[in-house]
């Protein structure tokens, strides 16, 4: 991608200190975009930081009215947020299902819902969701809620790309297979990753770079003629 294609344009990027949302921060830094990235917990980043927990709408409505007053506008938001702790159903209590449906599905209503009514006004906007195979191919044991919220993205992405394209708002989710973070580490170890990658044609896992590529496209201009589509990058392992 060019340098500086994104030059001026304004980018939050939600989950934005560690991992996969870290990586897609530093993409579109580096192709020139003005980056806020906010989490519920302060972390290091070199980019702008706001503290915001994601499933509060009055933090998110607080988060995008302190972006708004220093850069005038939102260009891009990337929905980044997300957590996925592993419970069997049987076990699972209703608070356990409650935190994952409001930070990886209500997070997205609030965060969306915020930016909306900038982007409406500028006739302009790129929403990138994140998205996961997990959501709409696969399932996972102790994963029903995190799949849940998956496959709520991907319908989510298509419904809004529908209702937003009046307004030149293109809406377009990912769907990455594994791919190494610090969240993965925790919940498998490097020797079930590896054998994991038996079963995925390129025979590696992914990077998050791999996935801020793809972030950074769909962010840009170069995706102008497409919206409403989950993008999967997992190296191959959904077509088999």
């Amino acid at each position: 991608m060019k340098n500086n294609m994104l030059k001026g344009e304004v980018a939050i990027v939600t989950g934005g200190t560690k991992g996969i949302g870290a990586a897609i921060a530093d993409k579109l830094s580096s192709l020139g975009a003005n980056v806020v990235v906010c989490a519920r917990n302060p972390e290091k980043t070199k980019h702008l930081f706001v503290q915001c927990d994601v499933s509060d709408s009055k933090d998110v409505k607080a988060m995008v009215d302190f972006v708004v007053k220093k850069f005038k506008r939102i260009d891009i938001l990337v929905n980044n947020a997300g957590v996925f702790p592993s419970v069997q159903f049987k076990d699972m209590t209703e608070a356990q299902w409650d935190l994952v449906m409001n930070i990886n599905l209500k997070g997205i209503f609030n965060c969306t819902k915020a930016v909306l009514p900038f982007m409406i006004k500028e006739k302009y906007g790129k929403i990138v969701n994140l998205a996961s195979i997990a959501g709409f191919v696969l399932g996972f044991s102790g994963m029903v809620h995190y799949c849940t919220t998956k496959a709520g993205v991907a319908g989510f992405t298509k419904s809004a790309a529908v209702e937003f394209a009046r307004y030149n708002i293109n809406v377009n989710a990912i769907a990455p297979g594994l791919i190494s973070t610090p969240g993965v580490d925790n919940l498998m170890n490097k020797i079930t990753q590896y054998a994991f990658t038996k079963f995925v044609p390129l025979k590696r896992i992914g990077k998050p770079q791999d996935i801020a590529e793809v972030a950074a496209f769909l962010a840009s201009d170069s995706s102008s003629y497409i919206t409403g589509q989950t993008l999967v990058v997992d190296g191959g392992y959904t077509i088999q």
